[in-house]
C-alpha cells in the first residue's frame, strides 16, 4: 500500500510540474509549412518540434531546444524574447534526410495568450535514396525567414 501511494504521489507530482510549464501549440510558415509546439522546460528555455513539409516536397519532423538569450522590455505589455539553439531533423520522401539545425529568432507574447515569432532554422546533413546519397542542400533554404503563430496556454 505505501508503494501504491508513493507512486501516486510521484505520478501526480511530475502531472502538475509539467502541467505548470507554459506551452504554445500552432503554425511555422516560410520554406516550410508547419505544426509547431513549444514546452518550456527551465526558466524561459524552451523545447519545440514541428512537423510539416520542410520544402513542400517532403515529410519533415524537427526538434530544437532553443535558449532565451534576451528578454528586453521593449514594451510595457507582453513580452520579448530572442532565442537560438541546436536540434535534429527527419524527413522522408523518396528518401530519408537526417540533418543537424540550428535555429534563431526573435518572439513576441501578447498580454493574451497569442505569440509571433519570426526565425531562422537552416539545416545541415544527408540524404540517403534509393540508390544515392549525398549533401542534403534543401536545408539552406532554412536561411529563409518564416513566421510562427501560436496559441500560448
Amino acid at each position: 500500500m505505501k508503494k501504491f501511494i508513493l507512486i501516486a504521489a510521484l505520478a501526480l507530482g511530475v502531472a502538475f510540474a509539467a502541467s505548470a510549464q507554459p506551452r504554445a501549440i500552432g503554425a511555422r510558415l516560410g520554406y516550410a509549412m508547419e505544426a509547431s509546439y513549444q514546452h518550456t522546460v527551465s526558466n524561459a528555455d524552451f523545447v519545440e518540434v514541428n512537423l510539416g513539409t520542410f520544402g513542400y516536397h517532403n515529410l519533415s519532423i524537427a526538434s530544437t531546444y532553443n535558449f532565451m538569450i534576451a528578454q528586453p522590455a521593449w514594451t510595457d505589455r507582453g513580452e520579448w524574447g530572442f532565442y537560438a539553439g541546436p536540434g535534429l531533423a527527419f524527413s522522408f520522401f523518396s528518401g530519408t534526410t537526417i540533418a543537424v539545425q540550428a535555429q534563431v529568432g526573435l518572439e513576441y507574447t501578447f498580454w493574451f495568450p497569442l505569440q509571433l515569432a519570426i526565425d531562422l532554422k537552416p539545416q545541415f546533413g544527408a540524404w540517403i535514396g534509393n540508390h544515392a546519397s549525398g549533401f542534403y542542400t534543401g536545408g539552406l533554404y532554412g536561411f529563409a525567414p518564416a513566421l510562427s503563430v501560436r496559441y500560448r496556454f
